[in-house]
């Protein structure tokens, strides 16, 4: 696109987002706006909201600020995605904010470290994070005056982060969740990025997908899936998160795209069961698939504002993101560990994660407690035995038993 010609006659209306969704760019109108530059033909046209779109100096919105809250293992390796690619196009602002939980390591401060290093050490050891991206210690600090809040923190966490920083953030910003887990109170189960929506009254999106981040760090090909329910933001988010290792497809079926997200760690759990017990690949096989349709069955139920295709379940946030739990994430290394050896869960993520929380049984506990109120319990035989095995004293040699009547086969 060139922006060096003489700009057309603006249109009547303002560039709000639904205004400029009327707006053709076949018919040789075009936008000033950075969200519409470089995009192509054919994209909704303006993300922006300010009255300033259109000027006769064609005058180019003011980047976007994006900031990562959390700095773990995933989060780091986003930060490494989303500093480069802030640093390569105009639409973003080039520095990037990452929330750092301050720690010591080795004498010096974590964040320090990041800053002076360009590496988090202790949970992204071994990959360079771009110069651009500034580790901060300061929550509030953080997501001061940011336009795109990108959530990855352990979700039992998201309640205190949203509760530091829900008078300190723009009323027009976007979050994306990349937490994988759900929320279960008084009311029921609760996504997680429904959460942050209530306290923070912000648009929500979420990404989930086949991502180990370690495996993402070393840049690796790899696709995840964006859910976006308000289908505006999809290009700006995707040019945000898409390099040419990590492929990004948008769908509007944001909750289900979610909910696969949070359920596959529960089946991850029963995978790494059926390793520690020395079963076979059958016998993987077969959890898998059972915890698939559980996965399915759940959505279903969970999601009635939306309809569940199983469309969704082909993306990467569905059966993708499943297998590659089962097989090599640290839902299935736990429960593997867990089988062999009996110690807690709790001592295992203290002995083999660095000290991270496992999102897996700590779901299943919330999923189980949702179930129990529906009286659906034995309907999901595979979500209920994860739970009873982790939490109930349930011996972990009965995990096959109790799929052996499992609804799919009856």
């Amino acid at each position: 696109m060139n922006f060096s010609q003489t700009p057309p006659t603006p249109p009547s209306f303002l560039c709000d987002r639904h205004a400029a969704e009327q707006t053709n760019p076949e018919e040789g109108v075009f936008l000033s706006c950075s969200c519409y530059k470089d995009q192509g033909k054919g994209l909704p046209a303006c993300l922006h909201t300010e009255s300033n779109c259109w000027t006769a100096g064609h005058v180019m919105a003011a980047p976007k600020k994006v900031c990562v809250i959390g700095s773990g293992n995933w989060g780091s390796a986003i930060a490494k995605i989303v500093g480069a690619n802030a640093a390569k196009y105009d639409t973003f602002d080039s520095t990037v904010k990452m929330w750092v939980f301050e720690e010591t390591v080795n004498g010096r401060k974590l964040s320090e470290i990041i800053n002076t290093d360009h590496e988090n050490v202790k949970y992204l050891p071994g990959h360079k994070l771009p110069h651009n991206v500034l580790a901060v210690p300061d929550l509030v600090e953080t997501v001061k005056e940011a336009d795109i809040l990108i959530f990855v923190v352990p979700h039992q966490f998201i309640a205190k982060v949203c509760d530091t920083i829900k008078d300190h953030i723009k009323k027009d910003a976007v979050g994306m969740s990349l937490i994988k887990g759900v929320d279960a109170g008084p009311e029921g189960l609760k996504l997680i990025s429904e959460v942050i929506r209530g306290n923070l009254g912000i648009t929500m999106t979420v990404l989930m997908g086949a991502n180990i981040a370690n495996e993402v760090a070393d840049e690796k090909f790899c696709e995840t899936t964006i859910g976006c329910k308000d289908k505006v933001y999809g290009p700006l988010l995707k040019e945000l998160m898409q390099t040419p290792n990590f492929r990004v497809t948008v769908v509007e079926e944001s909750d289900v795209v979610e909910i696969c997200g949070a359920l596959k760690n529960i089946v991850a759990v029963g995978a790494g069961f059926c390793d520690g017990l020395g079963f076979g690949d059958n016998t993987k096989a077969a959890v898998i698939r059972l915890g698939l349709m559980e996965m399915i069955a759940f959505a279903r139920l969970f999601c009635t504002d939306c309809a569940v295709s199983p469309a969704t379940f082909l993306e990467s946030c569905g059966v993708a993101d499943l297998i590659t739990t089962c097989y090599g994430g640290r839902n299935r290394k736990i429960g593997e560990a867990f089988a062999k050896t009996g110690k807690s869960i709790e001592q295992l993520e203290s002995e083999l994660l660095n000290g991270q929380k496992l999102q897996g049984p700590a779901t299943a506990s919330e999923v189980h407690q949702i179930l129990k109120q529906k009286s659906m319990i034995e309907k999901f035989p595979l979500f209920t035995a994860v739970f009873e095995i982790c939490f109930d004293g349930r011996p972990v040699t009965e995990f096959i038993s109790c799929l052996q009547s499992h609804p799919e086969h009856m």
